[in-house]
């Protein structure tokens, strides 16, 4: 199910991106004499948009069958009518749209929230969660993940992700032409140089760039935080994380695709947390104490 998401994403990638150049009039961005650099920066901002906006825009239907979600349509007992009535209040006070709620199955505490706009999102919590915390817990986690809406962290994101792969396909190209000519001898600089030179610089630029988004997918998680904090209390947020710090250093159980948008992410230790989707629970911890004087 995985590798068909995978690949219906990439195709309607694809397919979007190129019908947008050529109602654009983008031709190619090879010339005889070299590279055409405005084509070329319209080619890749496209693809790198069009790729970010058509995962966002497919980011709810993905999660639901990536995830397994179970949509709570019709609360069928006392727990899933406490359930969506909890989503249903705080995001009347967080001023947004009643998200979807879900439940999936993992034996994990976890919830996660996307969708591509304030009003037309979806929540969705573990029975791990559920099972493990108690209900003023779970409530601070919902209050975290309607925080992540009402903030619309996953546009952000989503505009940060698209102009960071657009600049990565941007610079691997000049750098493989570069190669392609220096080394390679291609007067044109569009020979077998120039493709391998330009898979390796996207690479190596992407793993560089992906710092920037991992920066700002660990800043949210404390705006969410104290959205949680906000709209629950302090108090509860705290207990929260704590009760999430008991799994800590366990890997996720979500999908890769999904552990940026999920309350606790994968432990990652390189290069001192530059590819942490999340902060240290203790370091978000610290910061509600600190914010909230407890």
């Amino acid at each position: 199910m995985r590798i068909l998401l995978f690949l219906a994403t990439n195709i309607a990638i694809v397919a979007v991106a190129s019908i947008t150049l050529s109602l654009l009039g983008v031709g190619s961005y090879m010339t005889a004499q070299g590279l055409d650099y405005t084509n070329l920066m319209i080619f890749c901002l496209v693809f790198g948009m069009v790729g970010s906006f058509v995962s966002l825009f497919l980011s709810k239907w993905m999660a639901k069958r990536s995830m397994g979600v179970r949509i709570i349509d019709q609360p069928s007992n006392a727990d899933e009518q406490w359930l969506v009535g909890t989503v249903a209040k705080l995001a009347e006070k967080a001023g947004i749209g009643m998200p979807e709620v879900g439940v999936f199955a993992s034996p994990q505490a976890n919830a996660f929230a996307t969708g591509w706009n304030r009003n037309d999102s979806l929540v969705a919590v573990s029975t791990g969660l559920l099972n493990k915390m108690t209900r003023e817990e779970v409530e601070a986690v919902l209050g975290h993940e309607i925080g992540h809406v009402a903030n619309g962290d996953m546009v952000t994101l989503t505009l940060i992700q698209g102009v960071v792969n657009a600049f990565v396909m941007f610079f691997a190209r000049i750098i493989g032409s570069f190669i392609d000519r220096a080394v390679f001898k291609n007067e044109n600089g569009h020979g077998i140089g120039f493709y391998i030179a330009t898979f390796f610089a996207e690479v190596i630029l992407g793993i560089l760039a992906s710092t920037i988004v991992f920066w700002f997918s660990r800043r949210r998680e404390y705006r969410a935080d104290i959205a949680g904090a906000e709209l629950v209390s302090p108090a509860a947020m705290v207990s929260a994380l704590a009760r999430l710090r008991a799994e800590y250093g366990q890997p996720s159980d979500m999908p890769d695709e999904m552990v940026a948008f999920g309350i606790s992410g994968e432990l990652k230790n390189a290069l001192g947390g530059l590819f942490m989707s999340h902060p240290p629970l203790e370091k978000r911890i610290a910061a509600l104490q600190a914010r909230y004087g407890r």
